[in-house]
Order: structure tokens, then sequence, then C-alpha cells
């Protein structure tokens, strides 16, 4: 199964660009350009991974990310930027994101981290499913 990535940033060229190069490596991307949509198609979609560029008008990656947390807690979100700080990587990394590239960022290494926080992700859903599996035998004295 194809992981599902959602990539949110402003800059419609850069996006569109490396979501060709994330599906040519068979992931299922969605494209957004701000981080009101990023919230918005978090809601709907449970996505394996969320990408979010730091720097969008309006509502930042930083405040996206931390409206997503709220809404889907166990969903790793990769913050992206071309100006990056370190504030930024530390205020993204105290909100509970699960790492922070600089743009532009090399599409190899870009993989390797979706494919840790998919793996990571997994990990978790599965024992959430166990401990619910656990929790039903036990109430019914199984």
């Amino acid at each position: 199964m194809k992981i599902k990535v959602l990539l949110a940033d402003d800059e419609e060229e850069f996006i569109e660009t490396l979501a060709q190069r994330l599906e040519l490596r068979d992931l299922s991307v969605t494209t957004v350009y701000s981080g009101e949509s990023a919230i918005a198609m978090a809601e709907k979609i449970d996505f394996d991974v969320i990408i979010l560029d730091i720097l969008m008008p309006e509502i930042t990656g930083i405040d996206a990310l931390k409206e997503i947390k709220k809404i889907k807690p166990l969903t790793p979100v990769l913050l992206l930027t071309g100006e990056a700080t370190v504030e930024n990587a530390i205020q993204g990394m105290k909100l509970g994101a699960f790492d922070f590239l600089m743009k532009p960022t090399d599409t190899e290494l870009l993989i390797e981290k979706i494919a840790k926080a998919n793996t990571l992700k997994h990990e978790h859903d599965e024992r959430i499913r166990q401990a619910e599996i656990d929790n039903i035998l036990k109430t019914r004295g199984w």
C-alpha cells in the first residue's frame, strides 16, 4: 500500500515538482497551498505523513503543526523551510514535529525521512490496536 503524504507549501511550483518526484517513488501525494488547507485536509483524510513549509502566509507551518497535532496527534509531521532558524527547529520539535529539513531538500533524504515517519506511525497504530484488543478481552473475561 502506498504511503499517503500531504504536502503544504505556498510555493506552488516547488510543491508540484516535489510532489512529482515523490509520486515517481510510488507515494500517494496530496498538495495544498496554505496552512489552513493543510489543517482542513488533515481533518478529512488519515495521512501517513504530513509535510509543512514553515513560512506560509496567514497560518504558518508552526501554527498548522499545533492544530494538526490536536486533530491527529500520532500523524508524523515534517517541517520544511528555506529560511530555517534554530528557534524554528526547536519550537517545531517541542510541538511534536518528527523532523526538520531545509529547502531545497534532497529527494532521497526526504524519502528516507518519510519512510521512517511512516514506520513510526504504523508502530504506534499497531500498539493502540493491540491495547484495544487486550482491553476488550479483559472486559469480557477471556
